[in-house]
């Protein structure tokens, strides 16, 4: 099993970023995906989550209407659209997949419901 998270960096504050995770070796249609950020000091938050099969998504409030989670069946990936990003959206990226459904819609940040966990992917915002 992998998931493999790609496309952070340093972005400038209002600017956009799209981070990937890309997912094998497990039933990638049958799972949930979500992205947990975490920074320097603070604790570890979820950020996005979507249900593959069904699309269905939540997001932290902080980045409702920021952010977008969408997914690519063919390849086998999530994406996380970042857009206007802020000081405070800079942290260490990760995605992790829960392969164990039903999944819950109201706990969908709870990182121990998470089977497997990607390496994790660094976003630095600049002012």
């Amino acid at each position: 099993v992998q998931l493999v998270e790609s496309g952070g960096g340093t972005v400038q504050a209002g600017g956009s970023l799209r981070l990937s995770c890309k997912a094998s070796g497990f039933r990638f249609d049958d799972s949930a995906i979500v992205w947990f950020r975490r920074a320097p000091g603070k604790e570890r938050e979820g950020v996005a989550w979507i249900t593959i099969r069904d699309g269905i998504t939540r997001y932290l409030d902080s980045v409702k209407g920021r952010f977008i989670i969408f997914r690519d069946n063919s390849e086998s990936t999530v994406y996380l659209q970042m857009d206007n990003v802020e000081p405070e959206d800079a942290a260490t990226y990760r995605c992790a997949a829960d392969v164990d459904a039903p999944f819950s819609t109201s706990s969908w940040d709870n990182w121990g419901w998470y089977d497997y966990w990607g390496q994790g992917t660094q976003v630095t915002v600049s002012s």
